[in-house]
């Protein structure tokens, strides 16, 4: 009974389980970008070098000393004493929509009362400050050496306490509670506020011991360790570096920028990442997904600056960010837009002769002229135009450090904010338009169409496939961008795609070749393992940890070969991350496609005890169980999880899964509408939940679901092949076979159909 269904519905769990692997998979050459990739230089790891005590720095160091005193890199993290606590304590309440939390002073310490991890309202001592402004967090101290950070923080510029998940329904059953791992300052968000910092997970207890030389961003914690300096300021050289591991000085360049991209990134450790120097061998920097970055580069979620500045023509340029931020203060070098006219000015010469200035237009910025607003007025900065800023953290605005230009016209068409529209809430969005045009009659994109490339990619759009062709042939692109491109091309399958995968997967920038052996994978499986030798023995660990989960993935999914030389590396990253779930689940995947049966069990049972919100791990655990000959153990445990996380999707789908497996049909069909309801936006439980549909009987309401998925989300080409597989011949049918065709003419599923599409 329902046999297909049984079958199809098997094999796409397999493929969905492995979720948790892309949790470690989120300068230009020609333009193909096809130049064979050359090793940078080695990378030492830095433990050769020792941390020394920083207060002899300010000897030979005044000026930069001072300039560091009172930044948010010295206040990052504090004892909690009654300076460097902003907030109010003096018995003060706040109520949530969902919690109650009261600040008060017990003797010298400042504590809190509020609901812990079961809901209990209980007393936590504040460990220490998190920040200064304009918010100050707190992280609270439990028995087990956890530092947790309280959803409540104090904003500064106000004086007020404030919920940063207002609204959200956070209590003890959420995961943004300060209760939960996603809270845990120790592995989340101690790194970036202290100088040289060891998480100090016991595996055992369950427990840390965290450790570090100092509290708040030190000298060290961006120069590196200096015991080998203090030697060379005994006995100077010629070393470039006098003794450190690099230099960071304005021609430093990428060292510069990689440097504060550590902490100034969106980003995952590659294991211990204080062992290594260069960032994509420490890190897995973010690239510019949907859900980060708007369609046009800008930020979207919380992602610092790193990923911006790269997409900006002042990186292509040669700016770094010591030219617009003293380094020690964090303050911008010149005040209002002056730090702007360094090199925006009306002899169009840069502020250093290392940066480009061909591009630069000689001409006065700082005029009416050319802002069109009130001199001294906020629309007259420059930062209000071309560094647009977003609240994060409730009211912590970050300005946008891609430096876009205002184009209201195109905000419209393409959904993405913009500086005019955002300003000018109380104005018709037409009449901005007609305004931008009057003011700049000459204005064009100054992305040289990338934005509405992606756009036509992301959307589906007619020319899609030829638009992602046009912008990658171009050697003028950003390698983040570049790599944004290549992410769309697994929906727009043809040659030429499979060329530019292949020109790609030898790019010259890591993120580009990360790109596309994630496009690969989805694209031309046989692709990436024809290169998977060359990829594992990258220069760069990020882009050999990206080859080696993916092909992990695969040989799940098409029983690829795996040689067990290519995954030691993998394995150790994951192994250097105990006190995370993710890495345990992905040890769990690696024990099982490797033969080492024995073991995954308890690596997803570890990766509960970590976070038992972790629905991969449940599901695993359940496909484990299941294919193990008890598949009722399965059901209770997917069953138990939805008991104590009825909202999540993934579960409900998993355990629809299980019951159609038992033949328990109606019970399953039921559990996957459950899941599409909880999140409509997800292709996969939209399409399963159409083929349970369909092999049902109800064959229209399946067709019903495809039609508003696609058409809510036309790119996706599985929804598209899947309708077409259901429809007979007819109207519909070609119809979507032409839409197809207008996308991208060359797409293989047309040869099939040489008479239709047209």
């Amino acid at each position: 009974m329902h046999w297909r269904l049984l079958i199809l519905l098997g094999a796409l769990l397999a493929a969905i389980v492995l979720v948790g692997m892309w949790w470690f998979a989120p300068g230009e050459r020609d333009a193909g970008g096809a130049a064979p990739v050359t090793a940078p230089p080695p990378a030492r790891e830095s433990a050769a070098l020792q941390l020394v005590d920083e207060s002899p720095c300010r000897q030979c160091h005044a000026r930069q000393f001072a300039d560091w005193l009172g930044s948010h890199h010295q206040l990052a993290m504090l004892a909690p004493t009654a300076d460097t606590v902003l907030g109010d304590f003096n018995n003060i309440t706040l109520t949530s929509d969902r919690e109650t939390t009261v600040f008060f002073r017990q003797g010298d310490e400042f504590r809190v009362r509020t609901p812990d991890a079961t809901g209990t309202p209980n007393e936590f001592r504040v460990a220490y400050t998190f920040g200064w402004a304009p918010l100050q967090q707190y992280l609270l101290a439990l028995d087990d050496g956890r530092l947790q950070a309280l959803g409540v923080a104090w904003d500064s510029e106000q004086q007020r306490w404030f919920h940063l998940y207002e609204g959200q329904g956070v209590d003890a059953h959420h995961a943004l509670h300060w209760s939960k791992p996603a809270q845990n300052a120790n592995t989340q968000c101690i790194e970036c506020h202290t100088t040289g910092f060891q998480p100090g997970y016991d595996a055992a207890s369950g427990g840390f011991d965290s450790q570090w030389h100092a509290l708040g961003v030190g000298c060290q914690g961006c120069h590196g360790p200096a015991s080998d300096h203090l030697r060379w300021t005994a006995a100077p050289d010629s070393s470039p570096n006098k003794g450190f591991a690099y230099a960071l000085g304005v021609d430093a360049g990428a060292q510069q920028i990689e440097t504060c991209g550590r902490c100034h990134s969106r980003r995952t450790p590659l294991g211990d990442p204080a062992r290594w120097n260069r960032l994509e061998d420490a890190y897995l920097v973010s690239l510019l997904g949907a859900e980060l970055y708007e369609v046009d580069g800008k930020i979207k979620d919380e992602v610092f600056e790193y990923g911006s500045f790269l997409q900006s023509r002042m990186h292509q340029a040669g700016v770094v960010c010591s030219d617009c931020h003293n380094a020690h203060s964090g303050q911008l070098r010149l005040s209002g837009n002056a730090v702007c006219t360094q090199c925006h000015n009306p002899a169009g010469v840069a502020v250093r002769p290392a940066i480009r200035s061909d591009n630069l237009r000689a001409a006065n910025y700082d005029s009416p002229a050319h802002h069109h607003h009130a001199p001294g007025s906020p629309g007259a900065e420059c930062r209000a135009c071309h560094m647009p800023g977003k609240v994060y953290m409730g009211n912590d605005l970050r300005h946008d450090h891609s430096f876009s230009s205002p184009d209201p016209a195109q905000a419209l068409a393409l959904g993405h904010s913009d500086a005019c529209l955002g300003c000018h809430t109380d104005r018709p969005a037409e009449a901005l338009v007609t305004q931008f045009q009057q003011w700049y009659p000459d204005h064009r994109p100054r992305d040289g169409g990338y934005a509405q490339a992606l756009f036509k990619a992301r959307q589906g759009q007619a020319g899609a496939a030829a638009a992602l062709s046009e912008q990658l042939a171009r050697s003028d692109l950003p390698a983040l961008r570049r790599a944004a491109l290549i992410a769309e091309l697994p929906a727009y399958p043809s040659a030429g795609a499979q060329r530019l995968l292949q020109a790609a997967l030898g790019h010259a920038d890591a993120a580009v070749r990360r790109a596309a052996i994630e496009a690969s994978a989805a694209l031309d499986p046989g692709l990436l393992e024809a290169r998977l030798a060359e990829l594992i023995n990258d220069p760069f660990r990020a882009v050999r940890i990206t080859a080696a989960g993916h092909w992990l993935m695969l040989a799940d999914q098409y029983g690829a070969s795996l040689p067990p030389e290519s995954f030691g590396e993998y394995e150790q990253v994951q192994a250097q991350l105990p006190a995370n779930a993710e890495a345990h689940f992905n040890l769990a995947n690696l024990y099982r496609l490797t033969g080492r049966a024995g073991q995954v069990e308890a690596a997803l049972q570890t990766a509960l005890q970590r976070d038992p919100a972790f629905a991969p791990a449940v599901v695993s655990l359940a496909q484990w169980r299941e294919q193990h000959g008890d598949p009722a153990a399965a059901r209770r445990l997917l069953e138990d999880s939805l008991r104590a996380y009825p909202g999540d999707a993934g579960l409900h789908h998993a355990l629809g899964l299980a019951h159609i497996r038992a033949r328990q049909v109606g019970t399953g069909v039921h559990a996957l509408e459950q899941a599409h309801t909880l999140e409509p936006d997800n292709d996969t439980y939209a399409y399963v939940l159409a083929v349970a549909w369909h092999d049902t009987g109800k064959r229209e309401q399946a067709l019903q679901l495809l039609r508003e998925q696609l058409q809510r989300r036309p790119a996706r080409r599985p929804l598209r092949l899947a309708l077409l597989g259901y429809l007979p011949p007819g109207s519909e049918r070609d119809a979507l076979l032409s839409e197809l065709k207008q996308q991208n003419p060359q797409d293989p599923v047309l040869a099939q159909h040489p008479r239709q599409g047209n």
